[in-house]
């Protein structure tokens, strides 16, 4: 296909590049010689050097004496060999010559060709860690020691006790997690100092307060569930509730624990930084959906504003010419001609929008896929020229569906117009028919039951790039030059299919061709056969004299029509609204041989209208008028006969012609 500049969504990367600037870890990235290209805020921040001091030396050149000799001798080799090393404790020299323990993870990126690209380097700050380690190492010494000196002093049991008492006192006050002792009603009889550093409690507020006290009220129930069921077996699963800080916010907390010898032993890991984070994550995430609405929304409305404003300078040339009142006839006819064809052209644009956003108003009915294709192959010549050999693949049996007709052959012209412009006016396009299939997973969509009509067009065109595969349905989307399509071609065709209650689906490969596959839910049994044509003889429709009730909100619509009623042979009567309607028509609506009502109408609509006089009057014909209604587009046509506006007034007078009795002789 020819491309286009086509403007992709930019992704909001604010929150993103803050996640990463200020995230609780270091990040770095090195060259594959060693050199460190990228470091963040965090990192620097705690090396007291500004990220550009950073950029440029060799992750080695931070470490400290001993650091550097272990990372040389071992995980420098490691990394070269296996690609990656984890939680390697190290130390870190500072700026001001202090060092800070860490621990880091390692790991290399390579290229397809198996080169290194990069280096990607996560540093944790291990300070509390190796503070921690320290005291427990301590800890552990002084419990050695205190059980080598029981054993050779062979104290008395007490002082034994006390010593363990002791340790694991310490144990106790430098755990970072909560920890609390409880009955087993839940009242806390025991908290250590975690409780303080987290949530601001000193353990006497604590102490004979239940947990329900902290609690937040929407977790209260599950809290005390998971209560109960501690009673009976071990909480191994972690549970997560919410508990009161001091200043009135709530932290959140992960808890395992057991009951034994009457208590509850319980243990809270904080996790509230990792909602947090989650949390941040979604919100970038729903800003980078936005930023795509917005996107959407604006191409949308630029290119109507682009297309209309092209066709209205027609119409506004022409009619300027038309005032002339020396103007030759031929000159005349000419520019009459183009108002027509431009108000034409402007309603199929409005079509096709509608189509696309699924809320054209269709008429379905009955009819057999593969006798329609045929038909449609056989005028394609027309569309796509003499180079381009059309080949059709039908089975013989009859595929019956039920769905709108016009816009069934719009949406296949449509796909052969592309095809045609991907075959640069060369190629073999294969019109193909499957009524075995059903509709398959597309675009995330789950598959659908039952049968379906699978219409494919294949062409050996140039295909469609990747990157614009997942665009092509967008309406004003287009990879052709600028003046040779507008992009809503497949747009009629995705909201067709979606409002059939199908979909269509696009298999492409750049050089190879692409292949389009319409899919239509197939209706069991024979199709009926198509209603009659009315006669068309050429002259133009006129009245004889009936009288029509015009149910229109809109002066100058409901003058207009007023206006071409009469001239083509019609008395009207005007109601602005369907409640004067009700009132004109009194009890019999005698005096009216039809209703012609717009559907969208403040207060009581035209369907609504419809509806009543049906159940009245069921005797009084009813036309409904409509460009756009929602109701029309969900719930289809309620019986009643519609006219799309725009419409002409040989439109207008061939469907009254049709449902207008004939005056009485």
């Amino acid at each position: 296909m020819d491309e286009t500049a086509a403007t992709l969504p930019v992704p909001d990367v604010d929150d993103l590049e803050d996640l990463f600037e200020n995230a609780p870890c270091g990040y770095a990235s090195a060259l594959p010689n060693g050199r460190i290209s990228k470091v963040n805020r965090t990192l620097s921040t705690w090396l007291g050097h500004l990220a550009d001091e950073l950029v440029g030396r060799r992750f080695l050149d931070l470490l400290n004496i001993a650091g550097k000799v272990y990372y040389e001798t071992h995980f420098a080799p490691m990394l070269r060999m296996q690609g990656f090393f984890a939680e390697v404790a190290l130390d870190l020299v500072r700026a001001d010559g202090t060092t800070l323990p860490v621990l880091v993870n390692a790991v290399v990126r390579k290229d397809e060709a198996g080169g290194v690209r990069f280096i990607r380097i996560t540093v944790f700050n291990a300070s509390d860690r190796r503070r921690y380690e320290r005291e427990m190492l301590d800890a552990r010494r002084v419990a050695e020691q205190a059980t080598v000196a029981l054993r050779e002093l062979n104290l008395t049991l007490e002082a034994r006790v006390a010593d363990r008492a002791r340790a694991l006192d310490r144990a106790w006050r430098l755990s970072p997690d909560l920890l609390a002792i409880a009955d087993a009603q839940g009242t806390l009889l025991a908290v250590n100092a975690a409780w303080t550093d987290l949530l601001g409690w000193e353990g006497s507020d604590l102490v004979g307060q239940g947990f329900a006290g902290l609690t937040h009220p929407d977790d209260l129930e599950p809290t005390r569930a998971a209560l109960g069921r501690i009673m009976t077996a071990p909480l191994v699963e972690p549970y997560e509730y919410r508990l009161r800080h001091r200043d009135g916010t709530y932290r959140r907390f992960a808890w395992t624990g057991a009951f034994e010898d009457g208590q509850i032993y319980a243990t809270g890991r904080h996790t509230t930084v990792e909602h947090e984070q989650a949390a941040a994550l979604v919100r970038a995430e729903e800003a980078l959906r936005q930023s795509q609405k917005l996107e959407a929304v604006g191409q949308l409305t630029g290119g109507v504003a682009h297309d209309f404003n092209n066709l209205l300078t027609i119409i506004r040339s022409s009619v300027d010419f038309l005032r002339r009142p020396d103007l030759p006839e031929d000159r005349r006819t000419r520019y009459m001609d183009a108002v027509s064809d431009t108000v034409d052209r402007a309603a199929k644009l409005t079509g096709q929008l509608l189509a696309f956003a699924r809320r054209q108003t269709l008429k379905p009915e009955m009819f057999n896929v593969g006798e329609r294709l045929r038909g449609v192959a056989d005028m394609l010549d027309t569309v796509t020229g003499a180079r381009i050999r059309v080949v059709t693949e039908i089975p013989d049996e009859p595929c019956i569906v039920m769905a709108d007709v016009s816009q069934f052959e719009t949406a296949l012209v449509n796909m052969a117009v592309n095809a045609r412009d991907a075959m640069d006016g060369a190629g073999t396009l294969t019109l193909r028919l499957d009524h075995t299939g059903n509709l398959p997973p597309i675009r995330g969509h789950a598959a659908a039951p039952g049968r379906f009509a699978c219409v494919s067009l294949t062409d050996t065109g140039s295909g469609i790039a990747p990157d614009q595969v997942a665009r092509i349905f967008e309406p004003f989307f287009t990879t052709k030059e600028i003046g040779k399509g507008t992009g809503l071609g497949l747009s009629q065709v995705f909201g067709f299919a979606k409002q059939s209650g199908g979909d269509v689906e696009v298999e492409s490969e750049p050089g190879r061709g692409t292949t389009f596959t319409l899919y239509l839910p197939k209706i069991i049994g024979d199709a009926c056969e198509p209603s009659a044509a009315l006669p068309d003889d050429g002259s133009f429709p006129s009245g004889e004299g009936q009288c029509v009730l015009i149910v229109e909100d809109n002066v100058e619509v409901g003058r207009f029509a007023t206006q071409i009623l009469e001239d083509i042979g019609y008395r009207t009567t005007w109601a602005a609204n369907a409640e004067e309607a009700l009132e004109k028509l009194g009890t019999d609506g005698a005096s009216f041989d039809l209703v012609f009502s717009d559907v969208v109408m403040p207060g009581m609509g035209g369907i609504a209208l419809a509806k009543a006089l049906q159940h009245r009057l069921p005797h009084l014909p009813i036309l409904l008028t409509s460009g756009y209604s929602h109701v029309l587009a969900q719930d289809g046509l309620h019986g009643f006969e519609l006219l799309h506006k725009p419409y002409s007034a040989d439109q207008l007078g061939r469907i009254l012609g049709k449902v207008v009795p004939r005056p009485r002789d």
